[in-house]
């Protein structure tokens, strides 16, 4: 999001009564006035340091003039902002957002959701299956000679493999002893 998109966004918050008093006002026109490269010129700072007028009006000509020259003016006024009111600048609406919607930010209740949404049974059952077709591939490979081992290891894995799975392997193993 633009700069002055966000300023834009903000302004309504910015010139609310009592957000901005009139010395931070005064404080972020000076800055901008004296930055390099210079936002305002010296006639455009004295204009909106003008105590004449009313802060809300100077405060809302400021943010449509910076508005009007461009990205690179308003960010220099979110730098001066951030400068002389730190904490009103935390508040902003704009920063809210950018705070809930960074989209380099992990957020890790989401991720952890996202990450554990299928459960612990899930992991065991595809683990299981996983080990299952390991092992029916490394037993059938016709170039290892591991059947003897294979029916030890499942000669003693009824707590690991169902008893009826058990059968149907030994069955296998069997059979292909045969072969």
């Amino acid at each position: 999001q633009s700069y002055c998109h966000r300023l834009q966004h903000d302004m309504y918050f910015l010139t609310s009564t009592s957000r901005l008093n009139e010395q931070v006002v005064d404080k972020i026109v000076l800055q901008l006035n004296r930055v390099y490269p210079q936002i305002l010129t010296n006639e455009e700072a004295e204009k909106f340091r003008n105590p004449k007028a009313s802060l809300h009006t100077r405060l809302s000509d400021l943010l449509k003039h910076l508005q009007k020259k461009g990205d690179r003016h308003c960010q220099e006024f979110y730098r001066a902002l951030q400068i002389n009111a730190e904490q009103l600048f935390n508040d902003l609406p704009s920063r809210k957002i950018l705070k809930t919607t960074d989209p380099t930010e992990i957020d890790t209740d989401k991720e952890q959701y996202m990450l554990n949404d299928r459960g612990p049974v899930f992991f065991l059952a595809c683990f299981s299956v996983a080990a299952g077709l390991a092992l029916f591939w490394y037993c059938c490979n016709s170039e290892t000679q591991v059947i003897g081992r294979a029916r030890r290891i499942l000669g003693f894995s009824p707590i690991i493999i169902g008893r009826h799975v058990r059968n149907i392997c030994m069955l296998y193993l069997e059979d292909m002893s045969r072969n």
